[in-house]
Parts: structure tokens; sequence; C-alpha cells
């Protein structure tokens, strides 16, 4: 699985070191929680049954946490 991400870096011009590891990482952070996706839901995905070693490699970026606080002033506007 590595050689074939090393070949598709190399064809992508990507500088970085792509491993399986890096791709659970990315798939868990950019692709499920940065849409919205909830962590027991990723969890399962990647096969942990503690959500705690799932929050290990679903590291929240800051910007899902500004859409979270932009959606939430929405949402308490509208109820006010």
């Amino acid at each position: 699985m590595n050689s074939y991400l090393k070949e598709i870096a190399d064809a992508c011009n990507i500088r970085k070191n792509l491993t399986f590891h890096i791709a659970r990482h990315t798939f868990a952070t950019t692709i499920t929680l940065s849409n919205g996706v909830p962590i027991e839901t990723v969890s399962k995905m990647l096969g942990h049954k503690p959500v705690k070693q799932t929050q290990h490699y679903a590291k929240i970026v800051d910007i899902k946490i500004s859409q979270d606080m932009q959606e939430l002033c929405k949402k308490l506007k509208m109820s006010l």
C-alpha cells in the first residue's frame, strides 16, 4: 500500500512522504470531521472500539471550529 502511495505522490509531484498512516489521519480529519461527520461514526469507519483511540487520529482542524461557531451563531440568532 505504501509503495503505491509513493508512486501516486511522485506522479502528482507531492513532496510529502505519503503513507497509509497519513492517509488515515487525512481521512479522519479532512474528509470526515471537517464535513460534519460525528466522531463516533468516524471511530466506526476506522475500526476503533473506543472513541478515545479515534481522537488520537482525528485532530480537529481550526477551520472546522470556525465553521461550527458560525453555525451556532446562525442557530442562536434564529431562535431569538
